[in-house]
């Protein structure tokens, strides 16, 4: 290249700190993604409205819309933020990322408050904002960990840089499994899971990781036990089995499953109609507006509403896949396999649970519950999404 086209080319760079026209930025965009995440999120937002419109024990129909839409606007700016920007620019701050996620954790286990949940340590209060830092912390785990993994792709063969992944992990995880919150602890391994197979584990190394974890499972749930050793809480087992039986326990802690089950079966094919629903509105189904809000879907607008949701979420981790085979590099494609591995199993467990195949873990439904940290988090993911998916389809990755 000339003198002159370097020069040029500087010039043009100082114009643009990104190394982005604005037309070449919208040109870039996913635009299939983007409209499938403004609809999942009217979407939730209307069934919210309905879920909780009726509810005696707020001060305004909308109060749950209103907290809601706080998280959609701070969302919003922070999902075009993160389009915006490199991403690679993250990939080389995965140290401070790493540390201020476990910050943030110690501070919230140790200072944080309950809100709502007697006995939890989940949330830090804001001067206009509660921030659920488990939330966050799924965000920045991806990012640390896809920095970790795309820097160490040669190593896809040594067994003990995967173990040491796995430990990179089961840290933040032990963290937010202390809060207690054990729905989360497990998102972070689906996380690992997902970008361990993306990034190119060798199949023997996921098989031991396989079959360490079901024996985990079985030490945990059986062996210990019955030695009078319990790691987890006694509702947390309840939880984690009842949903085999719950008519054996009608009143406690299987009511809350038996009455999904009602709800949802009773819409049928197209619902009993929006804001109609018999189960939420008589209080007949606790959490509606949080855990258990497939259930309200389910039961106002049927299967054909759920089906709608379902699609909306099969498109946006379609479009996460598609990102991630598209990436020109390897953090990228992390990135975007991550965002995909948590959208996929929130949603098959949230409304398996619903449903009553899946334990009921607390693990509530992307876009769709009440929870401003979850909107805001999940909406910045998008735009991560984004930020990937622009400097793919330019052919000019920074």
């Amino acid at each position: 290249m000339s003198r002159q086209a370097n020069i040029l080319q500087t010039a043009r760079e100082r114009r643009q700190p990104l190394g982005f026209s604005l037309s070449e930025y919208l040109r870039g965009l996913d635009w299939v993604l983007l409209g499938a995440t403004i609809a999942l999120v009217v979407y939730g937002m209307l069934m919210l409205y309905s879920a909780t419109h009726a509810d005696t024990n707020i001060s305004s129909s909308t109060y749950y819309v209103r907290s809601q839409l706080v998280g959609l606007v701070i969302g919003l700016v922070l999902m075009v933020f993160l389009s915006v920007i490199d991403y690679q620019w993250l990939a080389r701050r995965q140290i401070y990322i790493y540390g201020f996620m476990l910050l943030l954790l110690v501070i919230t286990l140790f200072a944080g408050s309950g809100g709502e949940t007697v006995g939890a340590n989940r949330w830090i209060e804001l001067p206009f904002f509660r921030l659920q830092t488990s939330e966050l912390s799924k965000l920045l785990l991806i990012l640390s960990l896809g920095a970790v993994l795309a820097e160490g792709v040669q190593l896809r063969h040594r067994f003990r840089f995967v173990v040491l992944c796995v430990f990179y992990v089961l840290v933040p995880a032990i963290l937010v499994f202390l809060q207690p919150d054990l729905g989360t602890a497990l998102v972070f391994f689906a996380i690992l899971t997902v970008m361990l197979v993306v990034w190119g584990i060798r199949l023997p190394h996921l098989g031991i990781l396989a079959g360490a974890a079901a024996l985990g499972a079985v030490m945990v749930l059986r062996v210990l036990p019955s030695l009078g050793i319990s790691l987890l809480r006694e509702y947390q087992l309840q939880r984690l089995t009842l949903f085999l039986n719950p008519e054996s326990d009608p009143t406690g802690l299987g009511y809350q499953l038996t009455q999904s089950k009602i709800a949802v079966g009773s819409g049928m094919f197209t619902g009993k109609g929006f804001m109609e629903g018999t189960q939420t509105h008589l209080n007949f189904l606790p959490a509606h507006h949080t855990d258990f809000i497939f259930a309200v879907i389910g039961e106002e607008l049927g299967f054909m509403g759920s089906v709608l949701l379902l699609g909306l979420f099969a498109v946006i981790i379609w479009r996460a896949f598609r990102i991630a085979r598209l990436s020109q590099h390897m953090y990228g494609s992390l990135i975007a396999a991550g965002v995909a591995g948590v959208l996929m199993f929130q949603v098959f467990v949230n409304v398996g649970m619903t449903i009553g195949i899946m334990p009921v873990t607390g693990i509530p439904l992307p876009f769709v519950s009440f929870g401003s940290s979850a909107l805001v988090v999940f909406l910045m993911a998008i735009g991560l999404l984004q930020s990937v998916h622009v400097r793919s389809v330019s052919g000019r990755p920074r």
